[in-house]
């Protein structure tokens, strides 16, 4: 399928670089608010046709599926908008800011009989698979505990991304996204949640601790947080035996399932694209792996972490 690439970051480069490793994959066209930047991400990446402006590329009648790798905070605008041009629609996690500008993409998608999917590519990790296989077979037995962390230390600007509100900053959207999402493939939407956590002065969350509350009293204790180094790795404990998912947990090369190693190699992002061409091939408006509920409960879990905190979004997309 021929693919437009919106937005020329740090994450659009790395996808890009993987989607052109997928059989049968074209990247069509590039859009940046800086045409300059557009046109050196095409020549770097062999794109066609580089745009100044994301309607233009929506306008493009070649792109079939665009990837929208923008800052979070342009989510929902560029997604509607490019579900509206008739677009399937692969978004970079997390999908929007809040639950109702999820709610809101999932209808549109909806309405428009159009392929939308939040980029957790994690959940196409095969490694990840064969975790979700463990625990679904009963290989640990019944699961008690989950730990799961994601942290690095990044120096507060209120300008720079990952700390400005308007651009969707702060640790729980970024990278609290990552456990929360491995704690609901693996125990499912939680009774309770209590979170405990840092607010930095541009008024996102700069660290969050969380216990997930589980029918029986299983329990997930997750962290993430923008002013400590935590290692990005989890560990699931059941009545029967354990499972240690290595850094990096959300692109996992290495896991000890029962005291057997297993490993991969890393190949990136394609198994997401993949599963994103064989789903629209096949009139999909959902994948079956992170379908829209799926997404819908990850935020509504991160949506109430950050309430406890007193951080809300809806005044921002």
């Amino acid at each position: 399928m021929k693919w437009g690439v919106i937005a020329t970051g740090g994450i659009a480069q790395t996808v890009t670089a993987d989607m052109l490793k997928v059989e049968g994959v074209t990247v069509l066209a590039v859009s940046s608010r800086d045409v300059a930047k557009a046109r050196a991400f095409a020549d770097r990446f062999g794109v066609e046709r580089a745009y100044g402006d994301y309607r233009e590329l929506l306008a493009d009648p070649d792109v079939e599926v665009v990837y929208v790798a923008t800052p979070h905070g342009q989510h929902r605008e560029v997604t509607l908008a490019a579900l509206d041009a008739g677009k399937h629609v692969l978004c970079e996690k997390p999908i929007g800011l809040s639950v109702a500008q999820a709610e809101e993409m999932v209808e549109r998608a909806r309405a428009r009989g159009l392929f939308l999917m939040e980029a957790m590519w994690t959940r196409f990790n095969p490694l990840i698979r064969r975790v979700h296989d463990a625990v679904r077979g009963g290989e640990i037995g019944e699961v008690r505990s989950l730990r799961a962390s994601f942290g690095f230390a990044h120096p507060f600007d209120a300008n720079d991304r990952l700390w400005a509100k308007e651009a969707g900053g702060g640790a729980m959207l970024d990278l609290g996204v990552y456990p929360v999402a491995l704690a609901h493939l693996l125990l499912g939407v939680p009774e309770r949640v209590h979170a405990w956590g840092g607010v930095a002065p541009s008024d996102v969350d700069s660290d969050v601790g969380l216990l997930l509350g589980y029918p029986g009293g299983a329990h997930a204790l997750l962290s993430c947080s923008l002013v400590v180094n935590l290692r990005c790795e989890a560990e699931i404990v059941g009545t029967g035996g354990s499972i240690q998912i290595a850094d990096p947990m959300f692109n996992a090369t290495r896991a000890t399932i029962n005291g057997v190693e297993h490993t991969i190699e890393d190949e990136g992002y394609t198994h997401q694209i993949r599963a994103v061409e064989e789903h629209v091939a096949a009139g999909l408006t959902e994948s079956p792996a992170i379908t829209w509920e799926n997404t819908l409960q990850v935020m509504r879990t991160m949506e109430e972490a950050l309430r406890q905190l007193g951080v809300a979004y809806d005044t921002v997309g």
